[in-house]
């Protein structure tokens, strides 16, 4: 079911350790990786210090755009749990004083989606 889940463009929680890995040429020194789901082959790495979005590109992968967004340009941001029947939770993110979302995230579960909430919350509040 996770395959079909990712092929639907749901996130899936992804290790840290193997995200830290594969991004330790992205990240600043004293940067962690806090949080990563992936889709398809795309990630979303809630770090420390920032939100960064992976964007695969190509037919092999190989080529990758890096979309960083610091905490602090990050206006507000909503969320939106599965029901009964939509099973799919979101996320929305607006960067400075956007007025439509700039980001919209598709996660699987409300579990994924509370734990982004929290990790967000922290971040942006502080």
């Amino acid at each position: 079911m996770g395959l079909f889940d990712g092929l639907l463009g749901n996130n899936t929680k992804t290790d840290t350790a193997n995200v830290t890995r594969e991004l330790q040429s992205i990240l600043i020194s004293n940067e962690t990786v806090d949080l990563a789901f992936t889709l398809i082959r795309d990630l979303v790495v809630f770090t420390n210090k920032r939100l960064i979005i992976v964007d695969k590109q190509g037919v092999t992968g190989k080529k990758s755009q890096y979309h960083s967004i610091p905490y602090r340009s990050i206006s507000h941001f909503s969320i939106e749990t599965s029901g009964h029947f939509d099973l799919d939770a979101e996320l929305d993110i607006w960067i400075s004083s956007a007025v439509e979302p700039t980001i919209t995230l598709p996660f699987r579960k409300d579990d994924s989606i509370l734990a982004i909430q929290q990790a967000l919350a922290t971040a942006v509040l502080h």
